[in-house]
């Protein structure tokens, strides 16, 4: 193994670039923001995780602005009527009309669970869990895996946290049928243990919920499959001279070869994120190791020994071509790599919380739901 890549400090340049007062663009072009294209909810819930990691760090007080605006957004998203979360927000602050998508709701939820169980303003948490508990009737019926297991993460955060019969029973019944899913596709082929007949984006995410609900429902058989699944993953993402290769974006169709480009920052996260619930699960080094390869990925460590993230900016680009870099820096991008950064330094570095006293959001909020103005 390699020398680890250095940490870097924490860079919001990007980040402030791509936002303005509604929320974070979710497109850029080169380094500037995108406005045609608006925001998307997806991209505004994982902006939130990034405020409330950093406030670890910087201290609550530098992140709060920023982290009550993502919450008003979501609760500006959440639609009453349909009990989901609207996806794509135009520049204007409409909400583009069309069935919500069954990711928007996944990651709503995730962020919702990160602010629930860690922010250290009473406000912010009392907002979270109203929207949370208003949102999970709709969001416990999504059935594909990725958002299945997104929401399976966010009940298991927010039961830890602040426990709820609704929250156990909508986590006990998701991870259960994640566990059977996945089960049966191992049973019909154990070369090819994927309920799908491809293999997309953001793979590892399932494995990592089967790994998390089986600690908590004390399922060692969840556990096991979760390990199972992510263990194939790290090995047809592995190249032969040990760097991360990451699925492409011309996906991995059963019977076929990988996809080799374009390689995506969210592919590199999402195994950083899955090997560190499996090394918490094992204390296995070698789960440490490939946190350290996707890690490594985003700073050159890839299959063409390009570096994909700008730390001293704290932006990503957008993807890895056959090439070079996609030089387009948008938000999931950026939002992966300052994700990774945060959980290496966690992994490497002891955890040091930070208290702060409650800030006061930008605007009064009510202790049921942040107010905001309504674009519907």
């Amino acid at each position: 193994m390699s020398e680890p890549m250095p940490l870097h400090p924490i860079s919001r340049l990007h980040l402030d670039r791509l936002t303005d007062a509604t929320g974070i663009h979710e497109h850029a072009v080169g380094s500037e923001p995108d406005p045609t294209h608006g925001y998307c909810t997806d991209d505004v819930a994982r902006a939130l995780e990034v405020d409330l990691l950093h406030a670890r760090t910087l201290g609550w007080p530098a992140v709060a602005a920023s982290a009550w605006r993502n919450v008003r957004f979501l609760a500006d998203a959440f639609d009453d009527l349909t009990g989901r979360f609207r996806n794509v927000r135009r520049s204007d602050g409409s909400w583009i009309p069309g069935p919500a998508s069954d990711d928007s709701q996944g990651r709503a939820m995730l962020g919702l669970s990160a602010a629930i169980a860690t922010a250290p303003d009473a406000r912010m948490v009392a907002a979270a869990t109203a929207l949370f508990a208003d949102a999970l009737p709709q969001a416990q019926r999504v059935r594909a895996i990725r958002p299945k297991a997104s929401v399976i993460l966010a009940c298991d955060a927010v039961h830890r946290a602040t426990p709820t019969r609704e929250t156990a029973a909508a986590h006990r019944l998701l991870a259960t049928d994640l566990l059977r899913t996945f089960r049966a596709a191992s049973a019909d082929d154990p070369s090819w243990p994927w309920p799908e007949a491809r293999v997309t984006y953001e793979n590892a995410r399932p494995a990592r919920a089967l790994i998390v609900a089986g600690r908590s429902l004390g399922s060692t058989a969840m556990v096991e499959l979760g390990l199972g699944v992510l263990d194939w993953l790290i090995a047809a993402q592995t190249a032969d001279e040990g760097h991360l290769s990451p699925i492409g974006n011309g996906w991995w169709t059963r019977g076929e070869e990988k996809a080799t480009f374009d390689q995506q920052p969210i592919e590199a996260t999402s195994l950083l994120l899955a090997a560190e619930t499996a090394f918490g699960a094992t204390g296995y080094q070698r789960y440490g190791e490939v946190m350290d390869r996707a890690y490594a990925w985003f700073l050159g460590a890839n299959d063409l020994g390009i570096a994909i993230a700008d730390p001293v900016r704290g932006a990503s680009f957008d993807g890895l071509t056959p090439t070079g870099v996609n030089t387009n820096q948008g938000a999931e991008s950026t939002l992966m790599w300052l994700t990774a950064l945060e959980h290496i330094r966690a992994h490497r570095e002891p955890r040091v919380e930070v208290t702060a006293e409650p800030a006061a959001p930008a605007a009064p909020v009510e202790t049921e739901r942040p107010l905001v103005a309504s674009s519907r």
